[in-house]
């Protein structure tokens, strides 16, 4: 695990520069304490990251699940009640993964994955455009289009005019120059460039910014726009932040339903990032789902008995990891002790970094993700590829996550019945000489009921007096839907004159009694 320790810390670094804000954030938009969002960054990075088998995922507070959140608190009466359904949650998240439900993320169309990573990454950026112009108005990592304060994403990027920071828009700036000089050019020139990244220099510059423009009326960035971690005064005050689930309430229904929805959409979600983060992946791995399941649920059982939110893979600082050049776990691990420790040590140091310079950190991470040549390679793959990936994208970026998600899903799904409504088999017309119209149907290798519309409609259109010849010899899997048509086609055959000559690795037979009894003694294929 130490192998790579040279490219795991910088991108630890990173990680823990994009994952403090977003803790922070999705915590203020939960409506829970803001020392739940960093209880729930830690337990992602160092419990989950130790049991994964993801070696550049990472883990932490969903936006996904802020709104899920902020209704189940109110709802079942308080914080403490609530973290009884994310202790449950856990558990059920344990059991999906004991009985191999992490199969599911195998099914996500690719064109929906590069769809949701380019829909994150658009979205990260216009949820940035007004933090890096100090309008902080919306918390850090809400990625909803209707936001919390009455505005969309939109609006708020069209009221940033009138609510520009002068001081956060000129330290985000020189944010992002520094990060593309760092990404660009400096980052090819030596080892020390790779070794120190861009995001640390940036947000040390914006330290000292902000410190030397104190009293300036122009520059002076006030503490509305700064990271706002909670400042313990003591050892008591420190351990006061934690809360305990309150177990008398794990006899209310409504916890367990809660309980039981935590644990659908963040498996949901996790298995999406691990598909996406997988594919990000330079060096291709494979990440076990089943086993993410257990260590998502193992983290959540964690999380919610020392006061923490849910918790699940998140693709935002998956990808920060991967960029910055993360090898193995270790940066996942060391970004969670990294936030254990600053939270601890030197949250006052913390809360001196603006937030336009973590936004200018995030507009690279979204770019990233969101490449126009993305777009292109899309659409040169043709129509069913681009727009079950168009759509993910806009319904992220218009409505959120997981909504985006199941409307490119929904897509995707009537794009394979259009498939294989086409490509069930192979027509053509053999012979027609001597007045006798033949015909040759050959059917796929999988036949299914998605084949059921093109299968009739061609046996409908055959001619009176027909002579067909259907071959199954390469198919290995014929649905009884289509036997079943077959069984009644070969009664109308009858009425219309049509000989039907059926070939197949038994040999051929001339208008078969029955479909149903022949597929039946039929060899199974192993």
């Amino acid at each position: 695990m130490f192998k790579n320790i040279k490219s795991d810390l910088p991108a630890s670094i990173v990680v823990f520069f994009v994952a403090l804000p977003l803790c922070l954030g999705i915590a203020l938009a939960s409506g829970a304490p803001l020392f739940s969002g960093v209880i729930a960054g830690i337990v992602g990075g160092v419990v989950v990251g130790a049991i994964s088998g993801s070696k550049i995922g990472v883990s932490g507070p969903a936006a996904g699940l802020a709104a899920i959140v902020l209704t189940a608190i109110g709802s079942l009466g308080g914080y403490e009640n609530f973290l009884v359904a994310v202790v449950l949650g856990g558990i059920i998240q344990i059991l999906f993964g004991v009985l191999k439900a992490g199969v599911i993320g195998y099914y996500f169309p690719s064109s929906v994955i590069k769809g949701m990573l380019t829909g994150i990454g658009v979205i990260i950026i216009l949820k940035q455009i007004p933090h890096f112009f100090g309008y902080d108005a919306e918390p850090e990592g809400a990625d909803s289009f209707i936001e919390a304060s009455g505005e969309n994403t939109f609006s708020a990027i069209f009221n940033i005019v009138d609510n520009i920071t002068m001081g956060s828009m000129v330290i985000g700036f020189i944010g992002l120059a520094i990060l593309i000089l760092w990404d660009k050019v400096l980052s090819k020139k030596g080892k020390i460039f790779q070794l120190i990244q861009g995001p640390l220099v940036a947000v040390v510059l914006g330290i000292v910014f902000f410190t030397l423009t104190q009293g300036n009326e122009t520059l002076a960035i006030q503490a509305s726009h700064l990271v706002s971690v909670p400042i313990p005064e003591s050892v008591d005050s420190f351990l006061a932040q934690f809360t305990f689930p309150d177990f008398s309430a794990i006899t209310n229904y409504e916890v367990w339903v809660t309980a039981f929805t935590i644990a659908l959409v963040a498996s949901l979600e996790t298995l999406l990032c691990v598909e996406a983060t997988d594919k990000l992946d330079p060096e291709k791995n494979v990440t076990p789902t089943n086993r993410e399941l257990v260590a998502q649920g193992t983290g959540n059982i964690l999380s919610g008995l020392i006061g923490g939110l849910p918790i699940t893979q998140v693709i935002v600082r998956s990808s920060a990891n991967i960029q910055s050049g993360g090898k193995s776990k270790m940066s996942t691990i060391i970004h969670g002790l990294l936030l254990l420790i600053s939270v601890i040590l030197i949250p006052t140091l913390l809360n001196k970094i603006p937030l336009s310079v973590l936004a200018a950190i995030l507009l690279v991470v979204g770019y990233k993700l969101a490449k126009p040549s993305l777009f292109k390679q899309m659409y040169t793959l043709g129509w069913k590829q681009f727009i079950p990936f168009m759509v993910t994208v806009l319904g992220i970026v218009f409505t959120d996550l997981l909504t985006g998600i199941s409307l490119g899903l929904a897509v995707g799904v009537v794009v394979i019945l259009i498939k294989s409504y086409q490509n069930s088999h192979f027509l053509h017309i053999e012979d027609k000489s001597n007045g006798v119209h033949k015909i040759k149907m050959t059917l796929a290798e999988e036949v299914t009921f998605f084949n059921k519309g093109a299968i009739l409609k061609e046996l409908d259109s055959l001619a009176e007096g027909t002579h067909l010849e259907l071959d199954v010899r390469k198919t290995r899997y014929l649905d009884n839907d289509i036997i079943e048509i077959l069984e009644d086609f070969a009664f109308k055959a009858k009425e219309r004159n049509i000989n039907i000559k059926l070939i197949s690795e038994r040999g051929e037979v001339e208008n078969p009694d029955s479909f149903i009894q022949f597929f039946k003694l039929r060899p199974k294929v192993a």
